[in-house]
C-alpha cells in the first residue's frame, strides 16, 4: 500500500481561480474534507490544541503542531496548510520551522505577525503586534531558508484584530510582500466583512490574498471570489461540528438507555473501514 502523491499548493492554486480550504486537526478530517471536495486542507493551531484539551495560545511545541501537519499530508493528496502561528519564536526559529515542515512535505506554511507567546484571534480586545519591519525581515529569513521552489509562504496580519485600522493592514502587507511572501492572509473578526472589504479595494494585488470569514460567514465564495479573493480558509468549522455531533450523541445514549435511535444518523462501520482502505491493506497480506 503505497502513500498517495500530493500535489503542491503552489499548483493548485495556479489551477483554481479560488482555493478552498478546510480546517483539520488529524488526518481522518482532513480525508473527510477531502471527499467533499475542498482543495486543501488547513493544518489549525486551534484545532490541533483543542484536540489536545489545551488552549491555543502557543503551549504545543513546534514539533506537536509539524507531527499533526505531517500525519495529514501522509494521507492526502491535496496539500496541507501549516497554521505556524509565529513562526514558534524569532527569526532563527522560523528558518528552522521551514526546513522542518519541508522535510515532512508541507508545502504551504503561513505565519503571523503576532509577539510570541501568541493567543489565539478570538480572544480578548487586543493583540500585541511584532514591528512591521521586524516581521518583514522574519519572512525574508523564512524564505532564504526554504529549499523547495514549491514552498509557499503567506504571510498573515492581525492588525484589524489588534484594533488598527485598514490602512495599517494595508501597510504591513505591502511590507511582508515585498519582503517575499507568496500570499498575505488579512484576518479580521468583525461581525461583515466591510473591513475586508475595504482592505481589498485598497490591494493593488502583488500577491495573492487570504481571508479566513469565520465571524463574517454569510459571505458566499461567489462574492468572495470576485472581489478578488484567492483562498478561502474555514478554519475551524470541522471542530465545532465535531464538538455538537459528540456531544448530542454521547448525551443521547446516556438519555436513551440504547443506541437505536442514532444508527441512522450516525456513520456505519463499513464507512470507517472505507476511510481506512482497509480493504487495500488487507491485499498486502492476502
Amino acid at each position: 500500500m503505497q502513500r498517495p502523491v500530493h500535489s503542491s499548493f503552489k499548483s493548485v492554486l495556479a489551477e483554481n481561480e479560488i482555493v478552498r480550504v478546510a480546517g483539520a486537526n488529524h488526518a481522518l478530517g482532513g480525508l473527510l474534507a477531502q471527499e467533499a471536495g475542498f482543495q486543501a486542507v488547513w493544518s489549525s493551531s486551534l484545532e490541533v490544541s483543542a484536540s489536545r484539551g489545551l488552549p491555543d495560545a502557543s503551549l504545543l511545541s513546534m514539533t506537536e503542531y509539524l507531527q499533526a501537519a505531517a500525519d495529514l499530508q501522509k494521507e492526502l493528496t491535496i496539500p496541507v496548510v501549516a497554521d505556524c502561528d509565529t513562526g514558534y519564536g524569532g527569526n532563527l526559529n522560523a528558518a528552522h520551522m521551514v526546513h522542518e515542515f519541508e522535510a515532512a512535505g508541507i508545502t504551504a506554511l503561513c505565519i503571523e505577525d503576532k509577539l510570541f507567546p501568541k493567543m489565539n484571534s478570538f480572544v480578548g480586545a487586543g493583540q500585541a503586534l511584532l514591528d512591521t519591519s521586524a516581521f518583514a525581515r522574519k519572512i525574508q529569513i523564512a524564505k532564504e531558508a526554504q529549499s523547495s521552489s514549491d514552498t509557499y509562504l503567506i504571510a498573515r496580519t492581525e492588525a484589524l484584530i489588534s484594533g488598527l485600522e485598514v490602512d495599517a493592514a494595508l501597510e504591513r502587507c505591502r511590507a511582508y510582500a515585498d519582503a517575499g511572501a507568496d500570499a498575505v492572509l488579512v484576518h479580521s473578526k468583525a461581525k461583515t466583512h466591510d473591513q475586508i472589504s475595504a482592505f481589498l479595494d485598497g490591494w493593488d494585488f502583488r500577491v495573492p490574498v487570504v481571508i479566513v470569514p469565520t465571524t463574517y460567514p454569510d459571505w458566499n465564495i461567489e462574492d468572495i471570489r470576485k472581489a478578488g479573493v484567492s483562498v478561502v480558509i474555514y478554519a475551524n468549522h470541522g471542530l465545532r461540528a465535531t464538538v455538537r455531533a459528540l456531544r448530542d450523541t454521547y448525551q443521547a445514549i446516556l438519555v436513551d438507555g440504547d443506541t437505536t435511535g442514532l444508527e441512522h444518523s450516525i456513520a456505519s462501520v463499513q464507512d470507517i473501514f472505507t476511510l481506512q482502505k482497509l480493504d487495500s491493506w488487507r491485499k498486502l497480506d492476502a
